[in-house]
């Protein structure tokens, strides 16, 4: 039984709330020239959390060389007007990924985390696009020179399940 929603609650992410079939594209290695993209299907559910100041999204990967599970956390600071969003892959469900930090504008969310990859200061950017009557789509990118350029190296795009 979903608990009642705050009246104030942001309504950014609403388009994402439900079930969904995902088509996932993901470069088989990052930062490093590859060119070689790696395609396949996932599913994935959203329901509101924190009285619709948060939302937790619940996803079944279907990699080529196996299934696994994972969850986005997504929660508002209602003093910044930003959202964060947490990552926690159930192969390693003992660490969540450092939190993206962003907000929506025009219907489009930017996202970015320092973070670290291979050992190497990095940036990420969670790119979120909602635009009404189109489905959603969701793409990550990496920089590794301090934002100067970007790899896009994971796309989702989401269709009703």
């Amino acid at each position: 039984m979903p608990l009642p929603l705050e009246p104030d609650a942001p309504r950014d992410f609403d388009f994402i709330i439900g079930d969904w079939r995902v088509r996932h594209r993901r470069l088989q290695s990052r930062l490093n020239g590859c060119t070689e993209w790696v395609e396949f299907d996932g599913l994935s559910s959203t329901v509101r959390t924190l009285g619709g100041f948060g939302n937790l999204e619940d996803n079944l990967l279907q990699f080529p060389e196996g299934a696994f599970r994972a969850i986005a956390v997504r929660a508002y600071c209602s003093a910044t007007g930003t959202w964060s969003i947490w990552w926690l892959d159930g192969r390693n469900p003992t660490t969540l990924d450092v939190p993206v930090v962003g907000r929506f504008s025009d219907g489009i969310g930017i996202f970015l985390a320092d973070d670290v990859l291979d050992g190497r200061p990095i940036k990420v950017r969670f790119t979120w696009t909602a635009k009404p009557g189109h489905p959603p789509r969701w793409e990550q990118a990496f920089s590794a020179d301090a934002g100067a350029s970007w790899e896009t190296n994971w796309t989702m795009a989401f269709t009703p399940a």
